[in-house]
């Protein structure tokens, strides 16, 4: 099966060489999508051999998504992979990732946090938010209750999945938008553990408290639209 990568990444310049040498040994190919940065992304990740594309403006991380992996399906991906940019996500998770679309057990595996691998240096608000969301998740968008981890951006789904799973949120709430489409949908899906990997710069990065009240809003648009 041919196993493609897709990265967003924004202003990564410093840290993506590293995820995309721990990606390469478990993937065909790499598309790094460029969300608008101000710095040298591009061109590391280029140089690393990646398949590069680049948004001219800041479009967010679910539209980034959405441009690598429509590429992906056109590079002719059997299995795609999403992960993050900035090191936060363990590439040496793919294998556990993809192994249930290559057994033909699911159609889309969804990485957790809490199946068992503990997050490494995982603050105790960022564990309260994200139960949080968990309880959004299954009150307000109906996502089925053993989902554990809504908010994971790893991902793998199988090409066929991916044609099927029409998210257009373009920032943070794709996470949640794709988890609603799969559930409501006949595909077939699961949960893996992962480790995920905290660091000062990812923290300074990622999600704040008040950025949940922006993805709330984004589901909440986005459920009257469709």
């Amino acid at each position: 099966m041919k196993v493609v990568a897709v990265i967003p990444a924004r202003n990564e310049s410093s840290r993506i060489c590293r995820v995309l040498e721990e990606a390469r040994p478990f993937t065909q190919n790499i598309i790094v999508v460029d969300d608008g940065s101000h710095d040298r992304t591009s061109d590391v990740a280029r140089e690393a051999g990646a398949v590069v594309l680049r948004h001219q403006i800041n479009r967010g991380q679910g539209a980034a998504l959405k441009t690598g992996t429509l590429a992906a399906l056109r590079h002719g991906a059997d299995v795609i992979v999403h992960l993050d940019a900035d090191g936060q996500h363990d590439p040496t998770a793919i294998p556990a990732l993809i192994e249930p679309l290559q057994s033909g057990r699911a159609d889309i595996v969804f990485g957790s946090r809490f199946l068992g691998l503990q997050p490494e240096d995982m603050p105790s608000w960022r564990r309260v938010l994200l139960h949080g969301g968990l309880v959004f998740n299954r009150l307000a968008l109906g996502i089925p209750r053993r989902i554990t981890d809504p908010q994971s951006g790893i991902r793998a789904m199988t090409a066929n999945a991916a044609w099927r799973i029409p998210f257009s949120q373009d920032r943070m709430a794709h996470a949640s938008e794709i988890l609603r489409l799969v559930t409501r949908s006949t595909l077939r899906w699961t949960e893996v553990p992962v480790r995920v990997r905290y660091s000062a710069e990812v923290l300074a990065k990622g999600q704040r408290s008040a950025d949940a009240l922006s993805i709330v809003w984004e589901l909440l648009l986005g459920a009257f639209q469709s």
